[in-house]
């Protein structure tokens, strides 16, 4: 037992290793990377928040991750409802088909889209990279959602239709409120995907369409801007935030109800 905590601590010590240096080096003085800091300060965060050049592919990499989340659960949902209810000629070549962006590596995607994009005259703008990273983002969202709707119990549905309900109604009234896990996961898992793509960023986004990776991309490799280590720890921060938020509503709510239950008794 002693050795699998000491592996434990040992894995959760090799992950959070990085975030130790990152975290310090976000609050340097150093004009460049450097460890330990010389001294404190909060000058790099005040300078990130000031500067467009930055906070601009923060806007246009949220903008971006939405419109792909939103386009791929448009795709998606009726795909997986297809491949896993439907049996039809050429199922087997079409899941291949929805997982390719997985296999092919994204240097070669890349270049496809790079190509292909530029043709259609949609190179370096936002509605290429949505498009690209939407392309990027089906095969995950989609084993997320079909394995979702293949543990989903039909008799549901047969039930509600029984009773009167139209096609759409148990959609709505029944298949969605059961499913709606896997619909949020899989797309979050399509924003976050979005969010943290760099490759075909870097191809295709340009200056107008400058995604947040990319520009952490550039900066480190033109200038090495201490700037990099502040948008770092501000992501680690806002993914701790998300994570944490739900365990505390859920433990000020059961405090509440204690509360509420021992005034009620009393």
């Amino acid at each position: 037992m002693r050795i699998v905590i000491a592996l434990a601590l040992l894995s959760a010590l090799f992950i959070l290793g990085p975030l130790l240096i990152v975290v310090p080096m976000s609050f340097s003085t150093a004009k460049s990377f450097a460890f330990p800091p010389p001294d404190y300060w909060l000058g790099y965060y005040r300078a990130f928040f000031a500067d467009i050049r930055w906070t601009q592919p923060v806007i246009n990499s949220v903008l971006i991750a939405l419109a792909t989340m939103l386009l791929t659960m448009a795709l998606v949902i009726p795909a997986s409802f297809a491949m896993v209810r439907q049996r039809f000629l050429g199922r087997s070549a079409m899941n291949l088909l929805l997982m390719m962006p997985m296999i092919v590596p994204h240097i070669v995607m890349a270049l496809g889209y790079y190509s292909y994009f530029g043709h259609l005259k949609i190179i370096h703008s936002p509605l290429g990279v949505v498009l690209a990273h939407t392309c990027l983002s089906v095969p995950v969202c989609y084993l997320i959602i079909a394995a979702a709707l293949k543990g989903f119990d039909r008799n549901l549905e047969r039930a509600a239709m029984n009773l009167g309900a139209s096609p759409l109604r148990t959609f709505w009234e029944v298949t969605f409120p059961v499913l709606r896990p896997g619909f949020l996961v899989g797309g979050l898992f399509a924003f976050i995907h979005s969010f943290d793509e760099a490759v075909v960023a870097i191809f295709i986004s340009g200056q107008a369409a400058s995604t947040l990776p990319r520009k952490m991309f550039d900066s480190i490799r033109i200038e090495a801007d201490p700037i990099v280590s502040v948008v770092s720890t501000l992501l680690f921060a806002a993914v701790l935030l998300a994570v944490l938020s739900p365990l505390l509503w859920r433990a000020i709510s059961n405090t509440r109800r204690q509360v509420q239950s021992g005034t009620a008794t009393a």
